[in-house]
């Protein structure tokens, strides 16, 4: 072997272990704290992700509380879980999406509301209202206009119940209570957390 052959095999070698390092140094984050609600990475499908509950004493899971339930078209009821204000003023709404009926539902489109590219099969079209701050909140958007959301709602089956989210703007702290609407399913109210 050459001696400039060598040199290429060490700097190469010099390159992995600094890129490893560099991995490793990225891994040991400071004091940060991980979002509760992070937003979906383009493409993802947040309608299959599961939500879980905390295990109770005998280890079965513990119910989730539901603070709304409004009912939609064919069976499909919409049952919500929570809505967190955080520090960084958004309100995070949770909860299911369940189809209660006999056969899959499929007309989902209406939900993505007058959205039609950037977040297809979503639930784009939820706003919630601050009735005393005569305010309306849309989903928020990123820059490329897809939806702080659920997306990938396609077909619902049978007894099928999916998780989903929408992220807004969050009202005044002095607001503590909305009204949350998705398109063909009634306007209901809800308690803000947080």
């Amino acid at each position: 072997m050459s001696i400039r052959q060598k040199v290429k095999v060490r700097g190469g070698a010099a390159v992995a272990v600094a890129a490893l390092l560099a991995l490793a140094l990225a891994g040991c984050g400071g004091n940060e704290k991980p979002k509760e609600q992070q937003k979906p990475s383009p493409g993802q499908n947040q309608g299959s992700t599961p939500q879980k509950s905390a295990p109770t004493g005998d280890g079965s899971p513990a119910p989730v509380e539901v603070i709304a339930t409004t009912q939609g078209q064919s069976g499909i009821v919409l049952e919500i879980n929570s809505a967190e204000r955080d520090q960084d003023g958004y309100l995070t709404v949770n909860g299911r999406i369940k189809n209660t009926g006999s056969t899959p539902f499929a007309q989902t489109a209406a939900w993505r509301g007058d959205e039609k590219t950037a977040s297809p099969a979503s639930v784009a079209g939820a706003t919630i209202v601050d009735n005393a701050g005569k305010k309306r909140y849309y989903v928020l958007r990123d820059t490329e206009g897809r939806c702080a959301c659920t997306t990938g709602l396609m077909v619902i089956k049978a007894g099928e119940s999916i998780p989903f989210f929408a992220q807004f703007p969050a009202p005044p702290t002095t607001t503590t209570e909305v009204v949350f609407g998705l398109p063909t399913f009634a306007a209901t109210p809800i308690k803000i957390s947080g």
